[in-house]
């Protein structure tokens, strides 16, 4: 049988190792953690949870509930409040919905007249000739005007990505929208022209997709994935070095002061970009080259509890973001206990605050209790506080989340090169084909296919 190896035991390499069992192939996951998960990881702090991590994903996917039915899921499986669709956007220290229809739009606040009246126009704007090389931020600046692009895509783009909407690359960052003006011409023609698509595939918009999570957390599904694979992941295992030997690909992994090899026909990289640099790095220099320069900026994941009779801001939906014009020490804040309202005690609402990203490259040089303090004040103030917090705990990611920038398809090209030039080695994870749960969860059939294919062509030779 032919055998394949996944480095990560991260979502996207559970899930393609369990696409790969499926159909028989003899797959092993190496972890060099002790744990499987990756980012995905569930606090509990007495009778509330709180993810560290992704905190819910929105199901663009019917490879989502496929999930949830063979794993057996479904008691776990649960979707986010309907009053989590209520979005929050600060400006001039006030909280304003996020208009989610044409109505609401038209009363809203949070835009001025000019800025709503400078959104009809764009059924009239042409096609950009930067072509590729044109960040989010001049996307929308020209297709919508700098007042949305400041106060609804700037603040999103802190709250998915955490980072910078001049950096990132509407083509690598944003397919799906980039596609819109490329072949319908626009984003109001695209939309409307593009639902017969997005239905004969079975996938669901991100504006229109559910969100969903599970009672015990996100880690739910990381850890039924490990319960099914069993054996086949092993922990603890960080992979040091890959070379060809006799046409395949030899692994050295280094546990326990032991080293072991595994000799295989395929293998799958899933974990971040730096750390595939530093094992591919005798393999093609290019490569680590291409992978060193991926920018994750850092955050912290600031978890808070309050008591309910101490809070005055009311409690009404998913949360709320702050542009960066607001000057803030924060990127924005999750309500989780109404987004999931079975996660927190009865009496008590908990708070997942984000700090940093790419507003904040220096952040990791901070001290950052007093960065906490910092922060837990101004969220008291927006918030209409004025108690401490029953409880206050925090994760702080020094490399977050890939930032998909100007010139990305560069890169996109060269690992296509590469999996070219060395067959039988892919590239996965989130600094391909996108940073969200639903992405990695879709790229990973599509990445079995890939190993797959490999495989059945390589038999044949």
């Amino acid at each position: 049988m032919r055998k394949v190896v996944i480095v990560g035991a991260g979502i996207t390499g559970l899930t393609t190792a369990y696409w790969l069992r499926r159909r028989s192939v003899d797959v092993t996951v190496l972890e060099k953690e002790s744990f499987v998960g990756g980012n995905i990881q569930t606090l509990k702090n007495g009778g509330t949870l709180f993810d560290s991590g992704p905190n819910s994903g929105l199901e663009t996917t019917p490879l989502i509930s496929q999930l949830v039915d063979e794993l057996d899921l479904k008691d776990e499986f649960c979707y986010a409040d309907a009053s989590a669709n209520k979005r929050y956007i600060l400006r001039n220290e006030k909280l304003h919905p996020l208009p989610m229809d044409p109505k609401s739009f038209v009363k809203s606040r949070l835009f001025s007249t000019k800025g709503k009246l400078r959104l009809l126009l764009e059924p009239l704007i042409g096609k950009s000739e930067d072509g590729y090389y044109q960040s989010i931020a001049n996307f929308v600046r020209r297709r919508l005007g700098a007042e949305f692009l400041d106060y609804a895509i700037n603040p999103f783009i802190s709250g998915v990505f955490a980072g910078d909407p001049e950096q990132l690359s509407v083509k690598s960052a944003f397919p799906k929208l980039y596609r819109l003006e490329e072949v319908y011409g626009g984003l109001v023609k695209g939309m409307i022209k593009g639902r017969k698509e997005r239905k004969l595939r079975g996938d669901k918009s991100k504006q229109n997709a559910e969100m969903f999570s599970f009672k015990s957390g996100m880690k739910v599904l990381p850890e039924a994935l490990y319960k099914y694979l069993q054996d086949s992941v092993l922990l603890d295992e960080p992979v040091q070095r890959i070379q060809s030997e006799n046409g395949k690909w030899r692994i050295d992994t280094i546990s326990e002061k032991k080293t072991k090899k595994y000799i295989v026909d395929s293998v799958l990289f899933t974990i971040p970009s730096f750390e595939v640099s530093e094992i591919l790095r005798d393999v093609d220099g290019r490569l680590s080259n291409y992978l060193d320069s991926i920018y994750y900026p850092p955050v912290i994941v600031l978890n808070l509890i309050f008591r309910k009779q101490d809070i005055g801001q009311k409690l009404d939906g998913f949360g709320f973001l702050i542009p960066e014009k607001e000057k803030k020490t924060f990127l924005g804040a999750i309500w989780g206990s109404v987004i999931f309202p079975n996660r927190s005690n009865y009496d008590e609402d908990s708070f997942t605050i984000f700090i940093g990203g790419a507003r904040e490259p220096m952040l990791m040089q901070a001290d950052i209790q007093i960065r906490i303090d910092e922060v837990v004040a101004d969220f008291k103030k927006l918030m209409n506080i004025y108690s401490e917090p029953i409880s206050t705990q925090y994760r702080v990611w020094e490399k977050a989340i890939p930032q998909y920038n100007i010139g990305y398809i560069e890169y996109e090209n060269y690992f296509e090169k590469f999996e070219k030039r060395f067959p039988g080695i892919f590239l996965g994870g989130n600094y391909r084909g996108g940073i969200s749960v639903g992405d990695c969860i879709k790229n990973s059939e599509g990445l079995a296919d890939k190993i797959i294919s490999y495989l059945s062509k390589d038999s044949k030779t």
